[in-house]
């Protein structure tokens, strides 16, 4: 029971929660929303059921290239589940989905269910066997932008101010910058497995240009536009790491998997220091 369990556990990625955590908490800045059932029912749902979807469905449909990646098996970047474990992720998905999403739609109506239906479409968008987003780069950066269905299912249950447009804005940078990170260290098991993707046609090096390319864009943004000097500086951070790695430490190689591991630590602690800030400051509700 306890490795059904386990596997189980694995399949949403507890290291991989951090986006969805940073996004519901986005738009609830400066809150106080401790004492509401709406926002621990949504804060519950933001972690495992709704990452159990987004990774059990890509999982399901990933089996081949997961056999290479020794990045799985893990809390930090998911499952590699056999064919038999696979096997009981439909209907385990339909479950879970079918409860959390009944719920919801009762609770917040006919918007909720336009919520779950772009966040399905683009779902099944990214998975779809052979032609999916996932193996046609650059489409699948674009899917990325379904976890941004976070901010407005967190404004209706929380009943929150509107989030700006330009804060969307970043937020789609931020997704892009996040995909393409976990493609740099994929891009081995990837090739092994001859799926496509925009880090794997690019190359080591030009993807870690473009990545470079964004984090700096976010952070002029930040510097320059929100005038947040402290998450700017954090980020600024993070961008004269990225030029170190690139031009200095591992420049052309691959991440080790004790690394990724140490990488994929760091990012959550960072995660969770800006989160606190972001809600704290409410910077990104402000422009």
């Amino acid at each position: 029971m306890f490795q059904k369990l386990s596997f189980l556990l694995k399949v949403s990625r507890p290291g991989l929660w951090f986006p969805a955590l940073w996004l519901y908490f986005l738009p609830l800045s400066g809150m106080n929303v401790w004492e509401e059932i709406d926002f621990w029912l949504g804060l519950a749902f933001v972690t495992f059921p709704l990452n159990f979807i987004i990774y059990g469905w890509n999982d399901y449909v990933d089996f081949e290239t997961d056999q290479h990646n020794p990045r799985k098996d893990s809390f930090l970047f998911g499952a590699r589940g056999s064919k038999e474990e696979l096997s009981v992720l439909p209907i385990l998905l339909a479950i879970i989905q079918t409860i959390c999403y009944g719920y919801f739609i009762w609770h917040l109506g006919l918007d909720a269910v336009w919520l779950f239906a772009i966040l399905f479409l683009v779902l099944l968008a990214y998975n779809f066997p052979k032609k999916g987003f996932r193996n046609t780069p650059p489409l699948e950066l674009f899917a990325q932008f379904g976890y941004l269905l976070v901010v407005p299912f967190s404004m209706m249950l929380n009943e929150t101010p509107e989030v700006p447009w330009l804060t969307y804005g970043y937020l789609v940078l931020f997704a892009i910058q996040s995909q393409l990170m976990g493609e740099v260290m994929d891009i081995e098991p990837d090739r092994k497995a001859n799926r496509k993707t925009t880090a794997t046609q690019l190359g080591l090096k030009k993807t870690k240009i473009l990545i470079i390319g964004i984090v700096a864009f976010e952070v002029g943004l930040l510097f320059f536009v929100y005038r947040d000097f402290i998450f700017g500086g954090m980020l600024a951070m993070g961008l004269v790491w990225l030029l170190l790695d690139l031009f200095w430490i591992f420049k052309n190689k691959t991440y080790t998997l004790f690394e990724m591991k140490l990488f994929g630590v760091g990012t959550n602690l960072i995660a969770l220091a800006s989160m606190i800030y972001v809600w704290w400051s409410g910077v990104l509700m402000n422009v």
